[in-house]
């Protein structure tokens, strides 16, 4: 019994952690593919035109199973993130790429999942909201 459950929950955490909502794979998204930096804002941060649509794009995806704004949770908090790449001309592409790719290593032993079904133009915008939260409280 106990190895039936172990084996429900390794294949539950894979599917949460690989298989994205495929209706970002369209990539219809209102990003710039060309911007690579996040709008400059005066004010409030969630009044960002790049803050909400990459909420609204992480909000169909499954990136939340593994990441919180401003708390750890399997992978770092976006606000961690945010904070490592901050001022950082190239982290909208690397970050993204990251995003689509997958990866490891670089916070811990942990693999980031591919998520190929995201496009390039999601991918970025997304990352763009991630490093609003530099700030998150």
């Amino acid at each position: 019994m106990k190895k039936y459950f172990v084996s429900a929950a390794l294949v539950v955490l894979v599917a949460a952690c690989g298989g994205g909502n495929s209706d970002t794979a369209a990539g219809d998204s209102s990003a710039s593919a060309s911007t690579t930096e996040p709008a400059a804002t005066s004010g409030d941060v969630t009044e960002n035109p790049d803050y909400k649509a990459g909420l609204a794009l992480i909000g169909k995806s499954d990136c939340l199973t593994c990441h919180k704004a401003t708390e750890k949770l399997i992978g770092p908090a976006y606000k961690e993130v945010a904070q490592k790449y901050a001022g950082v001309d190239t982290a909208v592409a690397y970050l993204s790429k990251k995003v689509i790719e997958g990866g490891s290593g670089v916070w811990g032993s942990v693999p980031m999942t591919a998520h190929p079904q995201i496009s390039q133009a999601d991918a970025e915008q997304m990352v763009k909201y991630v490093l609003l939260l530099k700030d998150a409280q």
